[in-house]
């Protein structure tokens, strides 16, 4: 069978809600293959193996899920008529949401890369490895800047397309020979990157896509 859709243990847009997405990617699994353990089933979704076993008993107690034994004391797990139902409903939504979130992401980028034109600012960075940057690259494209690389600590030494990932904002200011601003892609603590940013950069050039929510007032000056 193809792939469907399932979580991945990274940042993603959240489309669903985390406790939905859980249980789409669960549901998915267990349609791909019924053999398939909570163990794997954890390092697939990218979440706790305890986590597993509570959103599975769960589907089992609103009969999404059917459990029956199986050889050297393993499980064999079924979707019912109401697990495939469930699964079709929640890919719907998700690939609705998705798109929302992907057509306000990619033209919020566009709007900022605009700005950094407008402004003169060529060398830029982005700041969080998430859906949200692999589209900021993708816009890019169309505009006459560079993007010099992804500042991320947890994922340094990978790539966001062809864009490669450090682990802080000197290391990128290495990189590029200087940099003129930093488009936020954070999508898990945005906030807290932003506020990170103010003690290397102008705050007018810290720019961030209004699906982020975040306060322009750096959160150390508020308490």
């Amino acid at each position: 069978m193809g792939r469907s859709v399932v979580s991945k243990p990274r940042q993603s847009s959240g489309a669903l809600g985390n406790e939905a997405e859980i249980t789409l990617g669960l549901l998915n699994a267990i349609y791909e293959n019924s053999s398939v353990t909570q163990r794997s089933a954890a390092v697939e979704l990218g979440i706790a193996l305890g986590l597993v076993n509570t959103y599975l008993k769960r589907c089992v107690k609103k009969g999404w899920v059917k459990v029956a034994q199986a050889p050297a004391n393993r499980y064999l797990y079924y979707l019912t008529p109401h697990g495939f139902a469930e699964k079709s409903q929640l890919t719907q939504q998700y690939l609705s949401i998705s798109f929302n979130f992907f057509r306000d992401a990619r033209r919020q980028c566009s709007e900022l890369f605009a700005l950094s034109v407008e402004n003169g600012w060529s060398r830029i960075a982005l700041h969080g490895v998430s859906d949200l940057a692999e589209i900021a690259t993708l816009c890019a494209r169309e505009y006459s800047i560079s993007l010099i690389a992804v500042i991320d600590p947890t994922s340094a030494g990978g790539n966001v397309g062809d864009i490669p990932i450090v682990k802080d904002f000197q290391s990128a200011k290495n990189a590029g020979g200087g940099i003129d601003a930093v488009i936020l892609t954070d999508l898990n603590n945005p906030q807290d990157g932003f506020d990170a940013l103010t003690r290397h950069l102008p705050v007018e050039r810290i720019l961030a896509p209004s699906i982020l929510n975040i306060s322009r007032t750096p959160q150390v000056l508020m308490e």
